[in-house]
């Protein structure tokens, strides 16, 4: 089979314009991690840095045979450190439940009340599909106005920046990981996330599940000691 080789521009002129049409697609394409940095500048550190806030939001990171996977389970350390320090007062985890054999939410909640997290101080939100689901219903279907964000540091930037669009008040925890396969994997996909990010930011467009108001993390609130 005779494959044809693309052929470049044979004028000085076209060959220009494609080194100026590459380099105009270089650019588009690294606009909106531009924008996440910059619109998260001085809202991101580690546990020892996050602010006291009530409500604390952990994002789903897959599940090993029914288990948190070690970056889950990461954040999931984190969210626990925090409320044993004191910092936090509720966790809400959100995560996929789009099947029945698949739950992230309750298994990041026996992961934390096997980590010292009372039950009645952690809500799930099982429908939280992607980050800015998990965002917009963290606002509109739990109420929370402010929140610290626990996620990889890979991903923690768009976590912060889609949850402000929401309207919630957020602080970015970034957890360390090990630069294995998935983490190197994880910032390769953060380039085409910040995409859709941008367009999420633009557009605001409705979770793919929204449904009606729950009070959970009122309840939890009300409930402290």
């Amino acid at each position: 089979m005779d494959i044809r080789r693309p052929r470049l521009p044979r004028t000085r002129a076209g060959r220009r314009r494609l080194v100026q049409a590459v380099m105009a697609g270089c650019v588009l394409a690294l606009l909106p991690a531009t924008w996440l940095y910059v619109s998260t500048s001085g809202r991101l550190g580690t546990t020892a840095d996050a602010p006291r806030t009530e409500v604390a939001v952990v994002f789903g990171a897959g599940l090993w045979d029914g288990e948190p996977s070690p970056y889950l389970a990461h954040r999931l350390d984190a969210a626990a450190k925090l409320y044993r320090e004191g910092r936090i007062e509720v966790v809400l985890v959100t995560g996929d439940n789009s099947r029945e054999d698949y739950d992230e939410p309750d298994a990041m909640r026996a992961y934390l009340t096997g980590h010292g997290v009372p039950d009645a101080r952690i809500v799930s939100d099982y429908a939280g599909f992607d980050t800015w689901d998990s965002c917009v219903r963290a606002k509109k279907i739990f109420g929370v106005d402010r929140a610290v964000l626990i996620s990889q540091d890979f991903h923690i930037r768009r976590a912060v920046a889609l949850c402000e669009v929401a309207g919630v008040d957020s602080y970015g925890v970034g957890v360390a990981a090990r630069h294995d396969v998935t983490w190197y994997y994880g910032g390769a996909r953060e380039v085409l996330a910040a995409g859709k990010a941008a367009v999420d930011a633009v557009f605001e467009p409705d979770p793919r599940f929204l449904g009606p108001k729950e009070s959970g993390v009122t309840k939890a609130l009300a409930g402290r000691r």
